[in-house]
Formats: structure tokens, sequence, C-alpha cells
């Protein structure tokens, strides 16, 4: 076979998978040693402290130890031998890690049950034959554990990889124009630090560009912050709302008052770092949004769990899916906010913004983004007041929306078919006796014929001097209300009499 360029870097490729792969096995063998001893110490102890050469008691003993053993084994494998420090444990990896401990218990019983049976049919007992079988009953167990907690409990997940970001403005394409919204409310403590990175970042991307902050009625120096940052740089607009109107409100806001051919929004609040926006231009070229997810949500439980709820509600209701509704780090073409009206003031905004791409026919893709910690300040996006009105704009909206859904589709008109004119042949011969006196008799008379399987008929009774052969219904465009007939033909002239 010849070597290639493509052949040697899937070689090479191969060989640091299998390195890899065999350094992360010797770690895993650290670990497992680690958890040996564990496991070891704590069945000698309660061997010790509860003597027994009881097969049943012994498993019972070493299923304890190994759950023991199988703690730490999590945590040190987690942070060190599968790098995953980056992330926090997730509901599904404990169950995972729950299912492959059982696994592994199971399989280690199974193997100690064996060796210590063999042991007594040659009367072998004592101490020490106890922990070889225990030692036996662990050396089995290493593949199945270590298979299980590789591509079960640690799989490796897109949290844990590093996000790539250009670091070099050259590097990759930016649009012509942006603008950045972003809404405020009591945001005081992070709103300069907010602003000033974007502006950094920015500048160091694209000249022409805004920032429009929109303060929701701020109770604290929001405002005052921002106006004075923007009696620095032209560049950052601020829009004050006399009272607190809501999120969605605060955005509509920046919509109405944007100016560039892009549009990107993004909380203030400090958790999303503006450098991912990098990965999204390329991606606007093709699409006419660009929606990001949080891959691993910096929130409490409480408000995953709102979240995780409003997902399904709107999925449910409006047939939209996509991974993370409110997140708000998302890129728009400009069009769509000049040609659509924005209806909902508070949380529902998101969920009608993409309810109606969708409907629309819009493009999309979704990109993953970092979401950092709150670094000071409260958010009130779990607030009950809040959850209420969101609930009661989703199922008022919801009406609505469907019921025009419905006028659309009856208002759409079913198709019709086309009347088309024929071209005749005139003959100036007199016809046979033979030949019935029909009204495609006379010459000159245009002769309209429907499409195949028409089924129209005039709304007028069909006389000799009518338009010959003619199944209409209805009143087709372009034919008058009254007709002249046309005089019967006497036979033996060319032409009808009294024209």
């Amino acid at each position: 076979m010849a070597t290639t360029p493509f052949t040697i870097n899937l070689q090479k490729r191969s060989s640091r998978n299998f390195t890899d792969t065999l350094k992360q096995f010797i770690r895993f063998g650290f670990v497992g040693g680690m958890n040996t001893l564990i496991d070891i110490v704590a069945f000698n102890m309660l061997v010790w402290m509860f003597p027994t050469n009881n097969t049943y008691m012994l498993v019972a003993y070493n299923s304890l130890a190994y759950a023991i053993g199988a703690i730490n084994s999590f945590f040190w494998n987690k942070v060190w031998t599968f790098r995953q420090h980056r992330s926090r444990v997730t509901q599904e990896q404990l169950l995972s890690f729950i299912l492959v401990t059982s696994l592994g218990i199971i399989c280690n019983d199974m193997l100690l049950w064996l060796v210590t049976e063999l042991l007594n049919s040659f009367s072998v007992t004592g101490f020490l034959w106890t922990n070889l079988a225990k030692i036996c009953a662990i050396a089995g167990t290493v593949a199945i554990s270590y298979l299980g907690m590789r591509f079960s409990v640690f799989k490796p997940r897109e949290e844990d990889r590093e996000i790539p970001m250009p670091q070099h403005p050259y590097l990759f394409r930016v649009p012509s124009s942006l603008s950045v919204i972003l809404p405020a409310y009591n945001e005081e403590a992070l709103i300069e630090s907010t602003i000033t990175h974007v502006m950094e970042i920015l500048i160091t991307w694209m000249q022409d560009f805004e920032v429009i902050v929109v303060n929701d009625g701020s109770k604290d120096r929001t405002g005052e912050i921002v106006a004075r940052l923007a009696s620095y740089d032209r560049r950052i607009r601020l829009i004050n709302h006399p009272v607190n109107k809501g999120y969605g409100a605060a955005l509509v806001t920046g919509f109405e008052a944007f100016t560039k051919d892009f549009v990107f929004f993004m909380d203030s609040d400090g958790q999303f770092d503006i450098r991912d926006l990098a990965r999204f231009f390329p991606l606007i070229e093709e699409y006419d949004v660009v929606l990001g997810y949080r891959i691993h949500r910096q929130d409490t439980f409480m408000r995953k769990l709102n979240a995780w709820g409003w997902k399904l509600l709107v999925s449910f209701i409006f047939d939209v899916h996509v991974r993370d509704i409110d997140c708000a780090f998302k890129l728009y073409r400009a069009d769509f906010f000049r040609t659509h009206r924005l209806e909902t003031r508070g949380a529902m905004i998101n969920a009608e913004i993409l309810y109606k791409l969708f409907h629309d026919g819009y493009t999309y893709t979704e990109v993953g983004v970092q979401h950092l910690p709150r670094k000071a300040g409260k958010a009130t996006g779990a607030k009950p007041a809040v959850i209420l009105r969101a609930l009661g704009e989703l199922f008022s909206y919801a009406r609505k929306w469907h019921k025009q859904e419905l006028e659309e589709a009856l208002a759409k008109p079913t198709p019709k078919a086309a009347l088309t004119k024929q071209s005749v042949t005139i003959s100036h011969q007199p016809p046979t006796q033979k030949a019935a006196l029909t009204r495609g008799n006379y010459p000159n008379a245009p002769v309209y014929t429907p499409i195949p399987s028409a089924g129209y008929q005039l709304p007028f009774p069909s006389t000799p001097g009518n338009y010959p052969n003619v199944p209409i219904t209805g009143t087709p465009i372009g034919f008058p209300q009254q007709y002249t007939p046309i005089p019967e033909y006497v036979p033996g002239t060319t032409q009808p009499t009294n024209r």
C-alpha cells in the first residue's frame, strides 16, 4: 500500500490515541491501586471486628468495602484519570456510576464466591487465603470497571473540551456592522466591567459597531454608570426605561433602536464571554440566526428546574425544539426584526422570537458557549411574579397565534384551473345535410376550453348563441357579465346572417 500524507496523518493520530489511552489506563491503574488498598483495609476491618468464615457474610463485607472504595474511585477518576475537573457532577453521571459500580460489585462478589468455594473445597481457610480470594476478585473486575468508567460514567462531554477562540482579528471573518444589545436591571456591580470587556474585544474585531444598553428601570446606579461610559465613546448608547417593564420589554426596546446589519444580544450580568461570538460569525453567512446554548449552566438547581419545565412547555405548545430557549447569547440578521413585530414583554420574549423564526421558515444553527458563575448581583428570573407573567403570556399568545395560523390556512386560495384559448380553423364550406347544426358550426367563434378536470359551469343558461361546449362553474376572471348571442347559421351561406 502506497504511503500518502493522509495515511501518515492517520497513523500518527492512531498512535497518539493509543498513547493517550495507555496513559489514561495507567492513571486508572494508580487510582485502582489506591481504591484496592482502601477496599482491602475496609474489608479486613470488617472481618477483624466481626470474624466469620461464612461465605455469604464475606460477600456482604466485600460489597460494603467495595462501595467505600468506589466513592474514592469516582472522585479521583473524575479529577485525574479522565480530566473532567471543569464540569460538575450530573444526575446522569451519578446514575451511570451507580450502575457501573453495581455491576462491578456483582462481578466482584461472584469471583470472590467462586475463589472462596474453590479454596474451601481444598480445605484451605484462614485470614491469608481470604485476602487472596479478595485480590483475585478485584483483579477480575479491573477491565470491566475501566470500560464502564470510560464509556459510560466519564465519557467525553462537550463542556470538558476547550473552546478554541481566535486570538487575532484577521484570522476570521466579521460582519460588516454589528449592534450589541445589553439589557440591564440593577447591575451596578457588573455593568462597567461587562461593557468595558465588550468594547475591548469589538474594537479589535471591527470598526462599525454599537453597544446599546437598555436600563430597565434600575433602582441602583446602573444608568449613571452607563451614562458616564457613553460620554467617553459615542458607540455606547444608553436607553432608559422610567420603570421596570420586564426583560422582554428591554430587548424589544433594543431591537427597535439598532442601526446595523446584524443584531446580537447578551445579558449584562457577566456570565457570558463576548469572545465566544467569534465562532458565530462564519455561521451567520450560511444561516439567518445562530443560537447559543449554555454548555454548562452555572445557575442554582431551582433555576435549572424552572428552565427544564419551561423548555418542555414551549416545545409542546409551539413545537419549538432547541437546546436552550432562553440562552441570552444569540446572533440575528437584522432583517428579521425589521419585518416582524414582537408582542410579548416578559420572559416569554425568546420563545416568541423562536416561534416566529420557525413559523416563517428562517434557517438557524446552534453553538455551545461558556456560562460563567455570577460574580455579583442577584438574578431575578426565578421570581414568582416573573414566572407567572411568562405563563400568562405563554397561554394568551398561544391561543392568539394558533388562531392566526388557522385563519391563514383557511384564507389560502384553493388552486383553480386556468382557462386557455384555443385557435380554431375556419372552414367556409357549407356543412352537409347530414351534419347537425350545432353551436360549433359558427366560424370565427373563439372556443374556450378549461384545463382537464376543471369542472366549471357558466352562471347563465347555455343557448345556441353562446360559446359552444364550455363546461364552466363560476365567472372566470376576464369574462364579461353580458354576452351578445351569435345569430343562427343559415345553410348555404358562408357568414352568419344579421351581423
